[in-house]
């Protein structure tokens, strides 16, 4: 039964499912090779980090308008636009002989990085509210698998031939731009328009900057759901930053095994999505399993850096890699159902720009934290998410029918 409902999500969405796994690989083969990329340009640790700053400031500028405009001109050519901003700014950043030229790559490829929440607004586009929960599980299952090729694909990409100017940590960039090259073409070949009514865009400044986000944080339908994306992101990011010098010094282990542990994360984030978020929601509310799952989390991020033991880190690490799999998914459901079609597009495009802020603070946050000691950071996360959970749990007094299944 639980294989039939979900094979009978429409065509389209297998599609863009495809295009987001595709994306995925050719993003997360750049996170292996980005630090040790920056360090070869000369750039010290805190010059390195401003790499994922400006991609992140750049992508939380961006992604609303890229939303809106899909609301407007439709899904398709913006997530084609999308799409060939990421190919050239790979090309560029493969070939890049200056920092400077790196730099402008990745705020490139962040000004232009909006394609998953115009992914998203495909989703909603076509399934029904009943659909949408089990959509978007899949749909983060499939970009979560990107997670296990994609740095294996960046450990090969290493190892190919090299043509003239490039390094072989420069041809994990033109990898990169080949995997988002194949999304842009099965985009152009395979999908069709799923926007049912345009608009004419009009711009104004207030599509950009903090002040759109502090309005939408305060909309009185919509801005709870928002900074629990925001508290959600900006907890993990802290823990992801974090844990890798962490697993390095304090458990003294080699690059190879945080490779695994990377994609451990993967593995169990797929299985978990595609096989029991929907069975999950059948019979609990939304906001519950959300608010389980992060004070889950919570516990794990405060346990790890107490007993710092390698065997206990796994057992821990296969706990949090199935139930870490679940928060996004129900945030983006729960925002989804709660907003119209005509603004699917720019509200899941505002709800990206927050987590692009927790991206570009949280790695800021746990850089300084680690100055402290490299389990302080692991402490504050677990702390955090605590109260992300109790934040997340506001919700329920909110949510009414259509966040509850069964």
């Amino acid at each position: 039964m639980q294989s039939k409902e979900t094979f009978n999500l429409p065509l389209k969405f297998w599609i863009v499912a495809l295009i987001a796994f595709t994306n995925s690989v050719g993003y997360t083969l750049i996170i292996p090779i980005l630090y040790p990329y920056a360090k070869a340009f000369g750039l010290n640790d805190f010059e390195a980090s401003l790499l994922t700053t400006a991609y992140a400031a750049s992508q939380f500028i961006a992604t609303p308008i890229l939303g809106r405009l899909s609301d407007c001109w439709g899904r398709k050519p913006l997530l084609v636009i999308s799409l060939i901003g990421t190919v050239l700014a790979n090309i560029v950043a493969s070939l890049a002989p200056f920092a400077w030229l790196l730099f402008a790559a990745r705020i490139l490829d962040g000004l232009t990085g909006g394609n998953t929440s115009i992914a998203q607004a495909v989703i909603s586009d076509i399934t029904h509210p009943a659909q949408r929960t089990k959509a978007f599980g899949i749909f983060g299952a499939t970009f979560r698998l990107g997670f296990v090729a994609g740095p294996t694909l960046s450990y090969l990409a290493q190892n190919l031939p090299t043509p003239p100017g490039v390094s072989s940590l420069g041809m994990g960039f033109l990898v990169s731009a080949a995997m988002a090259s194949i999304a842009m073409v099965l985009c152009l070949c395979l999908l069709s328009e799923t926007l049912p009514q345009r608009c004419e865009f009009q711009f104004t400044w207030r599509d950009f900057g903090l002040n759109k986000v502090a309005q939408s944080a305060v909309n009185p339908r919509l801005g709870r759901i928002f900074m629990a994306t925001f508290l959600s992101g900006f907890t993990f990011i802290i823990f992801a930053f974090a844990f890798q010098p962490f697993f390095l010094n304090v458990l003294h282990q080699d690059a190879k095994t945080l490779a695994l542990v990377f994609a451990i994360f993967g593995v169990l984030g797929f299985i978990t999505q595609f096989f029991a978020l929907d069975r999950l929601i059948q019979r609990f509310s939304l906001v519950n399993i959300l608010t389980v799952t992060l004070a889950i989390r919570g516990i794990i991020f405060l346990l790890m850096p107490t007993f710092p033991d390698l065997l206990a880190f796994f057992f821990m690490i296969v706990i949090f890699g199935v139930i870490n799999s679940f928060p996004l998914p129900l945030i983006d459901s729960i925002l989804s159902l709660k907003s119209q079609q005509q603004e699917q597009g720019k509200v899941l495009g505002v709800n990206a720009s927050y987590l692009s802020i927790s991206k570009a603070l949280g790695p800021a946050t746990a850089g300084m934290l680690v100055s402290l000691g490299y389990q302080t950071p692991l402490w504050v996360a677990g702390v955090l998410t605590w109260f992300t959970a109790w934040f997340a749990l506001g919700l329920r007094s909110r949510e009414g029918p259509r966040f509850r299944r069964g």
